[in-house]
């Protein structure tokens, strides 16, 4: 199981295949690197692919800050320069796909592309952000543990399989509940539109489902040149639901917005 050491933290990393353009999955709030499986496993035939453990989550430490946007995606930044990886697409789901425009705003170095998989609220309007806020509040008081978990099973919906549902349930609510509070503070903290107007690398909104927060209508303003994309019957965990539909779409965008 490898890792890589930054200071006084420890990150988890997985590493399979070969061919360019190399791919890095980000996973989403308190969830670890198996959530990308089965595209891990499909594009390993035909590219470098590289998952990893956010720190808090998965076999990363778990340490007491560093959960704000900025360093998760500083984090991601040094684990690509550290373990040599070069212009990766960046491929995010939920809270990864934050950190991921996040790294493109404050590292354009380092991404050649980016995939937003069903990111979290890029660009809320005042009642969505309120939400949150209420979340995380809420995370902090003395019914954290069930509010977290009430939160988590509404978010995986009603289509995933019964199997499905108790994995994502279950790894979600073993992080500890500081760092999902502290992640979901730095998700409320977060200048979506700010990072997304300094986002030049190729933009892939991908979702599963119409989202005020990220409406076409709500994003192209700060960037032009968005494509988007939507799955159909699946819910926020769509790339493990219906991979046969998520997978595809990232081949094409890699095939026509990929040109170096």
């Amino acid at each position: 199981m490898p890792y890589a050491r930054r200071d006084d933290l420890t990150l988890h990393y997985e590493q399979a295949g070969r061919g360019d353009p190399p791919l890095v999955f980000v996973h989403g709030w308190c969830c670890d690197h198996s959530f990308f499986n089965p595209q891990f496993e499909h594009f390993q035939s035909s590219h470098a692919v590289t998952t990893f453990d956010l720190r808090g989550c998965g076999s990363s430490d778990r340490l007491e800050d560093g959960y704000d946007l900025p360093s998760l995606a500083d984090d991601l930044a040094w684990l690509c320069g550290e373990i040599g990886v070069s212009r990766p697409v960046v491929i995010g789901h939920s809270l990864g796909a934050m950190i991921a425009i996040e790294l493109a705003a404050r590292h354009p170095s380092v991404p050649s592309a980016v995939i937003a998989d069903d990111p979290g609220p890029i660009n809320p309007p005042p009642e969505i952000r309120s939400i949150y806020e209420g979340f995380a509040m809420e995370l902090e008081g003395p019914d954290g543990e069930a509010v977290r978990r009430a939160w988590v099973e509404d978010g995986v919906g009603p289509t995933a399989d019964a199997e499905q549902r108790h994995r994502i349930v279950e790894t979600m609510c073993s992080v500890p509940l500081s760092v999902a509070g502290a992640g979901i503070r730095g998700l409320v903290a977060w200048n979506g539109v700010a990072a997304l107007a300094l986002c030049t690398v190729p933009l892939l909104v991908l979702s599963s489902g119409p989202d005020e927060s990220n409406d076409p209508a709500r994003l192209l303003p700060f960037k032009p040149d968005l494509q988007v994309g939507m799955t159909v019957g699946a819910g926020h965990f769509h790339q493990l639901e219906v991979p046969e539909q998520v997978t595809p779409m990232i081949e094409r965008f890699l095939e026509v917005a990929i040109t170096d």
